[in-house]
């Protein structure tokens, strides 16, 4: 108990002193808020229009969420089958690894001319960054399972999908959760970048607005939130990881998955 609260004190104090550092600068280099604002600014302006921040930090995150979702299914169903089927791994990875290179700005603009003004190249723009970290993550779990119990299964006989489901998908949860705290803080990311090539609410319009209005005390808010948004995803994805994996113990690797 001592170390975990040990862990947790030593990024809050951290934290602390950062946040007391910048305060002290803006007020003893008197920086104008046009330029950087203070913490206590930031704080200000927060909760002065936390309404609004809360409904446009909705929007994101039912985005994010729906993006997570797909690129969840998507990556543990390719990830099964590029585990089944090497050929299908062979052809397709490199294809997907150009994928993964392109960049967001470039990609969003091209997805809305396929698509057009919408959900859908929102969706398709999460799912694709969602997708990577879930899939090669998983796929490297699935190939971890022990050998002397792959062998013993395979000695009396059992099918290649129950070796499957029974010693494989178990070994690779590991994996796959080290894979999804990836993607629930990329979540946020590219759901943010999904807003600003169009869209009418979320935390990123938001953020396009006051910046475009010059309003950098705003934009900062715009930036806190964002940040929450990603440590709340990255907080329950390892919440989830605690409550399913409960036979690996948590001090072993400091809670964190296998491959993270």
């Amino acid at each position: 108990m001592d170390n975990k609260i040990g862990r947790l004190l030593l990024p809050v104090g951290t934290l602390i002193v950062v946040l007391g550092l910048w305060q002290l600068s803006v007020h003893v280099w008197q920086i104008k808020p046009f330029t950087l604002p203070s913490p206590l600014a930031i704080g200000e302006r927060i909760w002065e229009q936390r309404d609004r921040l809360l409904a446009q930090s909705g929007s994101t995150l039912r985005l994010a969420l729906k993006g997570i979702g797909l690129g969840i299914g998507l990556g543990v169903l390719s990830a099964i089958v590029f585990h089944l089927i090497p050929f299908v791994r062979a052809a397709l990875s490199p294809i997907i690894i150009i994928t993964q290179n392109i960049p967001l700005i470039a990609l969003g603009p091209l997805l809305i001319i396929w698509f057009g003004f919408g959900m859908t190249p929102k969706l398709v723009l999460l799912a694709l960054v969602c997708y990577f970290p879930i899939a090669w993550s998983m796929l490297a779990g699935l190939g971890q399972a022990e050998p002397h119990l792959r062998e013993y299964l395979s000695m009396i006989g059992t099918n290649r999908l129950t070796v499957l489901r029974r010693l494989e998908l178990p070994a690779s949860l590991p994996y796959f959760f080290s894979g999804l705290k990836i993607t629930a803080t990329y979540s946020i990311t590219a759901a943010i970048v999904a807003e600003w090539l169009g869209a009418s609410e979320g935390i990123g319009y938001y953020l396009v607005l006051k910046s475009k209005g010059y309003d950098t005390t705003s934009v900062f808010a715009a930036i806190v939130c964002i940040l929450a948004m990603a440590l709340l995803f990255y907080g329950v994805a390892a919440l989830l990881e605690r409550l399913v994996i409960r036979w690996r113990p948590a001090d072993r690797n400091g809670g964190r998955g296998a491959a993270s």
